[in-house]
Parts: structure tokens; sequence; C-alpha cells
């Protein structure tokens, strides 16, 4: 169980032991461990969820109150966990302004929307090499599994000064506590800006959460009101400024999706009677090849949907692409965005910058179901490519994925994070774990049974109208 509410975690604990991992990998490692809680709900006679309070849970000190001065406390970030946990399990979604009133959440929103929109589009993690223990901890998509990233926090350890979080996108969306996910993971950016970084998935964006879910729940929570559009405003604002990739100590490249391609400059060619005028080139009808670190530095990230067509193309590659075993790199039919990459294009972008691992996520067990040729997602985690120059990796980190689905048959996935160890922070530590159940019992924010999955080709006039 995570630290009561009236006695925070002193410390951040130590991190966890791995075991070898038996695969043809021998430098990585995995250790499975698992969670389980004490809880649960009913629903009324309306089909709202209906708490059972849990006595194991002593009731916080709530309201939570933004400090006077915006310096966020350790006591402050574990209490924030602690009465999230505890209000999942014994108040309906709609008192959540009882436990986090708006106040405190324009506070924490506004001071994260801050710094996150100062750091540049890839940010380096560059933790010390020297010391004794350093670490960098990679987490996949949580998808508002609110209980899984409690523990994996506490399985793994609390950020600290040589323990690094880098967070890979898809916080929110088709799990119920989106917003309690996202808020949190903020908290711990607040409170250690240069140990915890956030990057920005697919799932950050106008279009999906206003099909899978996080609009609905945060009007649920805070009232389709000015109150509830209020709060979704902001949080759209804010995942504007999630960062897009990080390179960890020079070696790592972590993005949501994967590589993006190279923007041709376009050719000055004056039209007939036009001083000047430049004749603008499609990026499409480019033959595709791999971009450059310096044009990720450049691309407009502040964008509610990455765009699929126009100049502005690298955020859509970075937060929707895939990869595949067919060498060379393509449109992404698929999905309707971003590319698809081989294993050539892996060593290409590895030798080309001198990197020894992607780390990306952006696909679980459904989306590995449909794709041939690629492994499954049952342990959280897959080895896509090994080339000379290194290796591919997918990370989820939402285990037995997704939370509400149509099938009476759930996938029963683990989920995993990724210890990267000095001194070289490339030898990947896989760390598998289990789902705190049972989950408090709660209704979906959107239509599990009829809606599209993001894995197959979108509604990309949805999306135009979206923006």
């Amino acid at each position: 169980m995570l630290a009561q509410p009236d006695s925070p975690k002193p410390s951040p604990p130590p991190p966890p032991e791995s075991t070898e991992l038996t695969t043809t990998e021998p430098p990585s490692s995995t250790t499975t461990t698992s969670a389980s809680v004490s809880a649960a709900t009913s629903s009324d006679e309306t089909g709202n969820p209906s708490p059972s309070p849990d006595p194991s849970q002593n009731r916080p000190q709530i309201p939570i109150t933004w400090p006077s001065g915006g310096t966020l406390t350790l006591d402050w970030v574990t209490n924030l966990m602690s009465t999230f946990d505890w209000s999942s399990r014994n108040l309906r979604p709609s008192e959540l302004p009882t436990v986090l009133p708006l106040e405190a959440f324009d506070g924490l929103i506004l001071t994260a929307s801050k710094i996150l929109h100062k750091e540049p589009n890839c940010v380096p993690v560059e933790p010390d090499k020297d010391a004794v223990g350093a670490s960098v901890v990679v987490v996949g998509d949580v998808h508002g599994q609110l209980h899984d990233v409690l523990f994996l926090l506490k399985d793994s350890g609390f950020p600290c000064e040589n323990r690094f979080y880098v967070f890979n996108g898809d916080y929110v969306d088709r799990g119920a506590w989106g917003l309690e996910t996202f808020l949190l993971l903020l908290a711990w950016k607040v409170f250690m800006p240069h140990r915890v970084f956030l990057l920005r998935g697919n799932h950050e964006s106008k279009y999906c959460t206003s099909v899978y879910g996080f609009e609905k729940e945060v009007l649920a929570k805070y009232g389709d009101n000015n109150k509830g559009k209020h709060v979704y405003r902001k949080c759209l604002g804010c995942f504007e400024g999630l960062p897009l990739a990080s390179i960890i100590a020079g070696r790592v490249y972590t993005a949501h999706g994967g590589v993006f391609r190279n923007i041709p400059a376009t050719p000055s060619k004056r039209a007939k009677g036009k001083k000047n005028r430049k004749v603008i080139l499609s990026a499409e009808s480019v033959p595709l090849s791999l971009g450059s670190l310096e044009e990720l530095s450049k691309a407009r990230r502040t964008v509610l949907n990455p765009p699929w067509e126009g100049p502005n193309l690298i955020p859509g590659d970075v937060l929707w692409s895939d990869p595949s075993m067919k060498p060379g790199l393509s449109p992404n039919n698929e999905r309707g965005i971003g590319l698809l990459w081989g294993p050539d294009c892996t060593e290409d972008f590895l030798k080309k910058f001198g990197l020894k691992l992607i780390i990306r996520s952006h696909e679980g067990p459904d989306a590995r179901e449909k794709r041939p040729g690629l492994g499954g997602m049952d342990e959280g985690y897959t080895i896509d490519h090994v080339v000379p120059s290194g290796k591919l990796i997918t990370v989820f980190s939402a285990p037995d994925y997704p939370q509400f689905q149509a099938t009476e048959e759930r996938y029963k996935n683990k989920g995993a994070y990724i210890v990267l160890n000095s001194p070289n922070f490339d030898t990947p530590i896989f760390h598998s774990f289990e789902a705190s159940i049972p989950r408090p019992k709660v209704n979906p924010y959107y239509d599990f049974e009829d809606v599209i999955d993001s894995d197959e080709e979108l509604d990309l006039t949805k999306m135009v109208e979206s923006s």
C-alpha cells in the first residue's frame, strides 16, 4: 500500500532488484512484481458509481490547497498521491472539486505549463555519469490508470537527485482517472523540474481527448459548465507545451511514436509577374528520408492536433509513427498519420546521431495484435529491432489494458518500465508488473464498444473540426 495521507513518505525507496532476462538479450534484465488493493465500489440505481468507503484508508486533510509562493515539497506531492488514491475509492467523480478546488488546480496547471513551454522540443536528460546509483526510469503509456501509476512510482522509487524519470506520453483517455494521473505527474514535474520529464503522446490532443474520454471525464468531475470547460481548456494548453522527445545521456532517444521525416527546404522560384514570391512544394510530394535533430528542434509543437499534411509534419511523425519489419520509410496508412520505419531506418538513425537505443511507446496489446511480425505486449515491452548500432524498444506501462473494452476477454497484459543505470545509461533493465486490483468501480467516459481504435485509420475530417 502507499503511504497514508497523514504520514507522507519521508524519503524515496531504493530501486528494485532485478533478475536476468531469459532471452537472447544478455545485457538486459527483467523483474515482475504485482500489486493489489482492498477496495470496492458499487453502482447506484442511476448507474453512477457509489463508492464503498475503504476502511484501510484514513480520510486525508481536504481540500488540497496550493502553497503560498507555489513552492512544492515532497510531503505535498506524496499527500496528493494518497489523496487522489483515497478519493478514487471513497468519493463520486463529481466530488473531485471538494478534493482539489479550482484554485489549487489553477496554481498547479499554470506553474507546470510555464515550465513545460520553456523546454525545447527535444529535452536533454543529463544524469551524472559518475554518481553511484544514478538511474533514469522510462515509462510508457499509462492512459489514466491512476492506481497502476501509483504502484509504479513506489516500485521504481520516487524521483530524487540521482533518479530521473522520462514519461513517454499518453497520460489520459480510456482509463477513468486521466485527470488525476496527469495532475499528479505535473506535481512531480513542478517539484523536481530537472529530474522529471513529461513528453507528449498522441492522446494529448484535442481530437483524441474528445473521442476517447478525457474531455467527458473532466466535465463529469468539474461540471459541464464554465468551470469544467475551464479545466479542460487549461489541460489542452498544457498539452501543447509538452516536449516531443528526449535524449538521455547522449545515448538514448525517447519519443512517444518514434522517428520523423526530413522536411526539405522550399526552393525559391519567382512566379510570373510577382516579385520575390516563393513556390511552396508539398512535403508529401518529396521522397521520404529521416529528419535531423536540428529539424526536430525547430518544429512547431504548439498545435492542438499535430497535422498530417502541410509543412509542419514532424510533430505528427514523432507522436503517431510505428516500427515495421519491412525495410524503408513509408506513410503510416494504417493510422492515416505519421510513418512506418524498418530496421534499416533504426540503424541509420542510431548511427547518424551516435545513439545506442530508441525507446518509444504508443502500442499496447490491442495494437500489437494487429501487427504481424512484431512481438506482442504481454510483458509490457518488446525489442522490435536489433541492429549493429543498437536496439529499438517499445515500452507500455498500462497493465490489464484497456480498462474498458467491448470484448469479454481482456488482454491481461503486464505493464513495464525501463531503468537505465550509470555510467552509460544505454543498457535497458526491464521491470514488468501486474495491475493493481481490484480497481474502484467506475463508469467509462467514452463509448468503448463503438469508438474506432486509434491504431486504425483516423477520422481526419473530425480531427480538422476539433482543431
